[in-house]
């Protein structure tokens, strides 16, 4: 893998169901001004379909490459690759599988896609890895038009999970959970302040190019929700589709630090935590969440869908 020069204009630098955060999720990150920023890599990988093994052995060995960064990411599935249809031996890994957690014993933690066994079940995921008990954000809105079929494959997670991270918190939002306008708000009045969103997306249409899709929702969600945004797509092509890539980091004021192409690569971005909290006390959008007006009314549509 290669590393990326920054963008122009900018400095590179468990499981359960109920949407909402609960338990240990439930108190924010400490708002300390004085944090350090937080050192991350996005990994920008092509997987192979089915090879399970030789992802993960990748995987590895692009984590111990990092050592000096706080958090790695990979994308969606980058364990096993998209199609899982195509390739039925390939099984899914229980959380305690112990070459998924060795992922998090280098160094830095580790956010990587993979098709996670529960029971007789298989949900698309997402494993939070720093050398204790993996923490599991499960994929909540499973695409299942045209050419996607994972509702097929996968069970739906139903909630949604903030992760405390050395000094910060964050959420995961894997691919199309990032495309529901509620659950990065969720996110963020849950007290997270780094949204992850890790992708398999491939070149194709939703009335515009789903790549112009996604800059319009990824500056969305960074610039209303005061939040940094990360997004590591997959890249290479798999079943006669091309994955653009892509991957890259968006500033809360929307400007873009760093971008990846369409190639594979890895990209090292630094955050400024203390920032971040002084735009949120200038600028105080998320002073008023106003929780139960939306709880509300997400009951009375729930009662008129049902």
């Amino acid at each position: 893998m290669t590393d990326a020069a920054p963008a122009p204009g900018g400095p590179a630098a468990g499981a359960g169901d109920g949407l909402l955060p609960a338990g240990e999720d439930t108190q924010p990150a400490r708002p300390g001004a004085d944090a350090a920023p937080l050192r991350l890599r996005l990994l920008q990988t092509d997987p192979v379909l089915g090879d399970v093994d030789g992802n993960l052995w990748r995987l590895d060995a692009e984590v111990r490459r990092a050592r000096d960064r706080d958090l790695v990411i990979a994308p969606e599935l980058a364990t096993h690759g998209y199609h899982l249809s195509e390739v039925p031996d390939a099984a899914p890994l229980d959380p305690q599988d112990r070459r998924l957690q060795a992922l998090g014993s280098h160094g830095p933690a580790v956010v990587t896609g993979f098709a996670e066994a529960f029971r007789h079940h298989t949900f698309n995921s997402a494993a939070l890895l720093d050398g204790e008990d993996p923490r599991i954000q499960r994929k909540m809105y499973l695409p299942n038009y045209r050419g996607w079929e994972e509702r097929k494959h996968f069970r739906p997670g139903g909630r949604l999970h903030c992760f405390d991270l050395l000094d910060t918190r964050m959420a995961i939002l894997i691919c199309n959970d990032a495309w529901q306008p509620a659950v990065p708000w969720l996110a963020v009045h849950g007290g997270a302040e780094v949204l992850v969103v890790p992708a398999n997306s491939a070149v194709s249409e939703v009335g515009v190019p789903t790549s112009r899709a996604w800059e319009a929702l990824l500056l969305h969600a960074a610039v209303v929700l005061q939040a940094y945004v990360v997004f590591v797509n997959r890249s290479g092509q798999e079943n006669n589709r091309d994955f653009w890539g892509g991957s890259r980091v968006y500033h809360p004021s929307g400007e873009v630090m760093a971008a990846l192409g369409t190639e594979p690569g890895y990209l090292d971005v630094d955050l400024d935590l203390a920032e971040l909290r002084l735009l949120r006390r200038r600028w105080p959008l998320l002073q008023e969440s106003r929780a139960d007006v939306v709880a509300r009314q997400a009951a009375a549509l729930a009662a008129e869908e049902y």
